[in-house]
């Protein structure tokens, strides 16, 4: 019996959220969570589930605005040490939005390891902007370089993270944040007070923040004030700044 080849895997695309807009002028991309080291497939159905929520919401507030969402489905659970390849996959998927969409702002938005993903990736030409839930990041080792944020430089950034996260440490996006803020005024991070990795408690708010932030990105929006005010404030201040409960884009 002849040798079969081992397939080659593909990074690709899930279906638009809801119907499309007759014409696109702005793509969010969804980058679900991962694993540290895995070679494993990710599950289409799980994958989904982690960035549902989020897609129905900017899917329905933006498409008068000409927007579609778009799950990456990653060609690894992993992230896997150098090869980043949650990073890569998304930046393959920025790829497929200029080939698909033309010359349209794209917003990397992810959670847990494709926050990572999504901030890692930034620097694609067609991203304008990164939205980090709750992002994975290493912890800092004195023997290895820290997590790069240059090709933050030009891009809008918000990062958003429960206080009592005991999957990924926000105090690690914070000093991310810092550092991201020193070289791009355009950065910001929420804290959710006592709040955990899901989010789950103050889901309403974060999906909230999530499209005012998101449509003032892509299409110009005016944001909120708390969102005006984090982009304005010196660190700290701007990168702890709290996510009041009953947070609504309509308070302007």
């Amino acid at each position: 019996m002849a040798h079969q080849p081992t397939p080659v895997r593909r990074a690709r695309l899930g279906r638009t959220f809801g119907p499309g807009p007759s014409a696109v002028s702005g793509v969010v991309l969804l980058l679900p969570g991962g694993d540290e080291v895995s070679g494993r497939r990710p599950s289409p159905m799980v994958a989904t589930a982690s960035v549902r929520a989020l897609g129905r919401r900017l899917a329905r507030a933006g498409r008068d605005e000409g927007l579609v969402t778009h799950v990456v489905h990653y060609r690894y659970r992993g992230w896997n040490g150098s090869e980043a390849n949650l990073a890569a996959d998304a930046a393959w998927a920025a790829d497929e939005v200029v080939r698909r969409y033309g010359d349209v702002p794209v917003c990397l938005a992810g959670t847990g390891m494709g926050g990572r993903a999504g901030l890692r990736a930034a620097g694609h030409e067609a991203v304008n902007s990164v939205l980090a839930l709750a992002p994975w990041l290493p912890e800092e080792d004195v023997a290895a370089p820290p997590e790069p944020v240059k090709q933050l430089v030009g891009r809008q950034v918000l990062i958003v993270h429960g206080t009592n996260d005991g999957r990924t440490d926000p105090e690690l996006s914070f000093r991310l944040a810092a550092r991201a803020k020193k070289a791009n005024r355009d950065v910001c991070r929420f804290e959710v007070h006592a709040d955990g990795h899901g989010l789950s408690q103050y889901r309403d708010e974060v999906l909230a923040l999530a499209e005012d932030f998101v449509m003032g990105a892509l299409f110009g929006r005016a944001v909120s004030r708390p969102v005006r005010d984090a982009f304005a404030a010196p660190p700290p201040l701007g990168l702890r700044m709290p996510l009041a409960a009953g947070f609504s884009p309509s308070r302007r």
